[in-house]
């Protein structure tokens, strides 16, 4: 690169956790700006967790953590042309990126989900994590198989 690489943004806690990682998930959920749209449905859906899952003694935010645990994956695959093919080299993933991943895939398969609202349907997707089912939590698995699979090119890492 030409450039130098550009300095980390400093992220601010949110304001009822005072957690940096809930402003993380919220900056990636936010559409065309609306951070306080945002903000809402995320903290409604910790609230229809709190709700659907009273059983549990860990709190919303404990349960939404584990369940982002549960979706991260340690493991990807990259493209890598040796020679005229191309091979699915697997790597070990960074832990900014892990972070990153995790977030995304909860946040797209949230969306794509059938449901009431958007709230609902993080809601959903949170306690399916949690409980390591639905699709977050299928895509980290299907990563690891592949990422398995390819183990033999692993010596391709650049």
């Amino acid at each position: 690169m030409r450039k130098a690489t550009p300095k980390k943004r400093i992220i601010l806690p949110d304001p009822k956790f005072g957690d940096i990682m809930v402003t993380r998930f919220v900056n990636n959920l936010m559409l065309e700006g609306k951070k306080s749209t945002a903000f809402n449905i995320f903290y409604d859906s910790l609230d229809i967790v709190g709700q659907r899952m009273k059983e549990d003694e860990k709190s919303p935010l404990e349960i939404w953590k584990k369940a982002l645990e549960n979706v991260t994956p340690q493991v990807e695959v990259k493209s890598r042309r040796v020679g005229g093919a191309t091979f699915q080299v697997p790597m070990e993933v960074r832990p900014e990126r892990k972070i990153s991943i995790s977030m995304k895939n909860l946040i797209l398969f949230a969306r794509k989900r059938s449901g009431k609202g958007m709230s609902e349907k993080l809601a959903a997707e949170i306690m399916s994590a949690y409980n390591e089912e639905g699709g977050a939590f299928k895509r980290k698995e299907d990563m690891h198989k592949m990422a398995e699979a390819n183990k033999a090119f692993a010596h391709f890492r650049f």
